[in-house]
């Protein structure tokens, strides 16, 4: 596949990115085609100027070093400007009804980047803001890393085919990983703890994708067959923000058995990429050894973050 000169089947059609599962393959083809393209411009010195007086608020009630980096430098990038909130500035749910909120910024911005708890609250934003809604991440999915892992298996393996394992918690990540790659008929095995498991929505989600694409999913509780034969071994925090108090029940749960190991990776195919969303806890979910090795592809990952979302924005934001 070149995806570089892709063509798409159709005229774009999103209105916000609120989850994964409402794009097409061939939206989401779009998507990561002109990541590579924007990407490929900035390495040889070219930024166009595709948002030039546009504005981003950026919504943050979860603080991250990577999606505000990223989204900040890259409406700069594009020749707009992004806007701070921090949850103190604006409390969703809290005082003003979320209703009015969109209303308000929807009124005096171009589009709106929010990194919250709760899904609901970007659904309604987006319902009322009238501006396009992009998902930074919520407690149930995170449609930008996802395009940002994808677009790094490309990178380095030319297609989608292939099988990615993720270890570890079903998390939001997890979930928007099964809609991706279901979508794009790449096969996906999640190993986890009993009581772990991806949530049920995303998981059908990714079932029923499955039917459409010809992928594989799979879901055990055993990081050796979900990792035999991967293409990409995929990891993530075992506590995400806001699962503080579980921590120690988490680690109980995942300790030895859902560590990223030299070992279990040897299982993977022989030019395996390992993968991880970050920020990493070196010694629990992944071994030193593993995420600072010759098969890492984390920080290439990071750096996809900016390219992605940039793709993204330009497509939402660069209609009007």
């Amino acid at each position: 596949m070149d995806l570089f000169h892709y063509v798409p089947k159709a005229k774009f059609g999103q209105k916000h990115l609120l989850t994964l599962q409402d794009y097409t393959q061939d939206e989401i083809l779009t998507v990561l085609s002109t990541a590579l393209k924007l990407k490929s411009d900035m390495k040889r010195g070219i930024r166009l100027p595709l948002l030039f007086g546009k504005t981003l608020a950026m919504v943050f009630e979860k603080p991250s070093t990577r999606t505000r980096v990223s989204f900040e430098t890259g409406m700069y990038q594009l020749g707009g400007m992004a806007l701070f909130l921090s949850g103190k500035d604006i409390q969703l749910g809290r005082g003003e009804p979320i209703e009015d909120t969109a209303k308000v910024l929807g009124r005096m911005v171009d589009g709106i980047m929010i990194r919250t708890f709760r899904q609901g609250d970007v659904e309604t934003l987006a319902q009322h803001a009238g501006v396009p809604v992009i998902n930074g991440l919520t407690d149930e999915c995170h449609p930008c890393q996802a395009l940002a892992d994808l677009l790094t298996y490309y990178e380095r393996f030319g297609g989608f085919s292939g099988k990615l394992a993720f270890v570890g918690d079903g998390n939001n990540v997890c979930s928007s990983l099964l809609v991706i790659c279901t979508k794009l008929g790449l096969d996906i095995s999640v190993a986890c703890p009993a009581g772990y498991e991806p949530e049920k929505k995303y998981l059908n989600f990714a079932l029923e994708n499955a039917k459409r694409s010809g992928s594989r999913v799979v879901i055990t509780h055993e990081p050796e067959e979900a990792v035999l034969g991967a293409q990409c071994v995929y990891t993530d925090v075992w506590s995400s923000m806001g699962q503080e108090e579980e921590t120690e029940k988490r680690k109980a749960a995942f300790s030895g058995k859902y560590c990223v190991t030299e070992k279990l990776c040897a299982l993977a195919d022989r030019d395996f990429i390992f993968q991880h969303c970050l920020p990493a806890h070196r010694g629990e979910e992944v071994l030193p050894e593993v995420i600072d090795g010759p098969h890492s592809a984390v920080f290439d990952q990071a750096e996809n973050r900016l390219h992605a979302q940039k793709a993204v924005m330009t497509l939402l934001m660069g209609k009007a």
